[in-house]
């Protein structure tokens, strides 16, 4: 409940401070004393963006601050929600500076006007002719309902359903989409993948190939260089071999004449031993020397393949190639385990649709069993309050679309006079008639879910005589649950409030202030017989005063 309101410096308010209870709170004043005013500050409380020309003195800040007692409305989880902390006495406060620049604080921390939006609406309710036209959407419609219907947690269990279901219903379209694509690309990276395995890369040396290649492609040059070679070293007389011994015989001769000439004489064994070898060398790879021409292509076959396989792939060496591999291979078992993906998803599509099934039937069937009730009470109350031929028909229709509530279609259809036929509460009802609808649906809502406090700006309006009386009954009723405020100009409605508070405004050095007082039960009588019988108060209207008031 609203507990007290601070006003400064707004329109024409200097400096307001207020303290309300709970019950039913009167609110009067002549048309333009402010009340406007008193509703506008409360409605930047509550989140409606702030506007520079509605600063009295420009120069210095406007502050509207609000207390609520909230220890009835279970919004803990609503205050971690927002990372705020939690004050049993919760203060929200809007200030707009001079500049121009608006803040707003909840238990003075800073919030977004989106952070005060999602708690104000828990908090109060300002009741205006906007607000009755929100009776003939659906979203108001089905929140009544279900608020009869006890379908909250249903409803919050349908919605994380299918917000789940909406995130799956993402992923399969995704893999889908991904399916396509891959396909399109399946049959060239299968191609392109046997082309790679065919030639088993794994086991290629790139350089060992080569060597074959330009082995067996000059092997007549190479026996041709190694006869020569071998008739260099081993031609009698003339051969290096024969040359060389000749020369270990000279030095063997001299050896015994000093270290240095033995030192040659074992340097030119070592050389000769070394050619011997060279000859049994030359003398091996001559013997193995072969032609074989069918090698040789299968080879040349190989080399052309593989540099055929670097152009295709842009790449230069056999390891890039065994990359390029690995992920064709990769492509290609994730478009043909795909399949399987996208039926694990659509299993997991069903069985959610079918929860949201379930849940959506439950909700269907509660809407269904409180709908008779609603009507018949709504209809009762219209019929105490001047419409006694108003029907109300409420019709509920399931679909096989999810919706964000459900699987239902809703619709409140009226009919105001006995021989009309039912229609839409927009085409069929009036804007007096839609004031009295609304406050016998609050009036019904209020026993059944904690409201918030609510403020009725002239929901009586068009209204007078016995009906104003049972309109006020109504708000009397319903403050014994919630707190609930009316700006009134019926002595009636005024009459049956547990406090009243009059709006007037006077001037003072030529600037005119809008006031709040709290009347005392004098006051309220005088209050309530100008309103009877306007500024000049007669004894019959005094009179008729205490008797309303009694």
């Amino acid at each position: 409940m609203l507990t007290s309101l601070y006003i400064k410096n707004y329109a024409l308010i200097d400096e307001l401070n207020v303290s309300f209870n709970n019950g039913l709170t009167i609110i009067t004043g002549e048309t333009g004393a402010g009340k406007s005013i008193l509703l506008g500050g409360l409605s930047l409380v509550l989140g409606k963006r702030a506007d520079l020309s509605q600063v009295k003195n420009a120069n210095e800040k406007c502050i509207i601050e609000a207390v609520f007692d909230i220890a009835n409305y279970d919004l803990k989880s609503l205050f971690s929600t927002l990372d705020l902390d939690y004050d049993l006495q919760t203060i929200i406060r809007r200030e707009i500076l001079p500049s121009g620049k608006s803040r707003a604080f909840i238990n003075d921390t800073p919030v977004t006007l989106e952070s005060l939006v999602a708690l104000s609406s828990y908090l109060i309710d300002i009741h205006s002719q906007h607000q009755t036209q929100q009776l003939t959407q659906d979203d108001y419609q089905f929140k009544v309902i279900d608020a009869l219907a006890d379908n909250k947690s249903n409803l919050e269990d349908f919605s994380n359903q299918l917000a789940t279901y909406k995130s799956l219903q993402k992923s399969l379209k995704e893999l889908q989409a991904s399916k396509a694509d891959l396909i399109k690309e399946y049959d060239y990276n299968l191609f392109l993948s046997k082309e790679l395995n065919e030639i088993n890369l794994e086991n290629i040396n790139l350089q060992d190939l080569e060597t074959q290649y330009e082995e067996l492609n000059n092997v007549e040059v190479i026996g041709e260089h190694l006869s020569a070679a071998k008739a260099l070293l081993a031609a009698e007389d003339l051969g290096v071999i024969d040359q060389v011994n000749a020369v270990k015989q000279a030095m063997s001769k001299i050896s015994s004449f000093g270290t240095s000439y033995e030192t040659l004489k074992e340097r030119i064994i070592s050389v000769g031993i070394e050619l011997d070898d060279v000859l049994i060398e030359i003398d091996n790879l001559e013997e193995n020397l072969i032609t074989d021409p069918e090698e040789l292509n299968r080879i040349n076959g190989k080399l052309q393949i593989i540099n055929n396989l670097f152009q295709k792939h842009s790449v230069s060496d056999i390891e890039e190639l065994i990359a390029i591999k690995n992920d064709l291979k990769l492509k290609i078992d994730n478009t043909e385990s795909l399949d399987q993906s996208i039926n694990n998803k659509e299993q997991e599509v069903l069985k959610v649709n079918d929860k949201l099934n379930q849940i959506a039937l439950i909700i269907h069937k509660k809407r269904k069993k409180v709908i008779p009730v609603f009507v018949s009470k709504l209809e009762s109350i219209l019929s105490d309050l001047g419409m006694p031929n108003a029907k109300f028909k409420v019709e509920l229709e399931s679909t096989d679309r999810l919706l964000k509530n459900g699987k239902d279609n809703l619709q409140f259809l009226f009919m105001a006079n006995k021989g009309s036929s039912f229609n839409e509460l927009k085409k069929s009802a009036s804007g007096g008639e839609l004031s009295r609808i609304i406050l016998a649906i609050k009036s019904i809502l209020a026993e059944y879910i904690q409201l918030p406090s609510i403020m009725f700006d002239e929901i009586d309006t068009g209204v007078s005589g016995e009906i104003s009386n049972k309109m006020g009954e109504i708000m009397k009723q319903m403050s014994l649950k919630m707190q609930v405020f009316t700006i009134t100009h019926l002595p009636q409605i005024a009459a049956k409030g547990n406090a009243h508070f009059k709006v007037f405004k006077t001037d003072i050095e030529d600037a005119t202030h809008t006031q709040l007082k709290k009347l005392n039960e004098d006051e309220r009588i005088v209050e309530i017989a100008q309103m009877l019988g306007g500024l000049t108060i007669t004894d019959s209207a005094m009179a008729h005063a205490k008797q309303l008031l009694n």
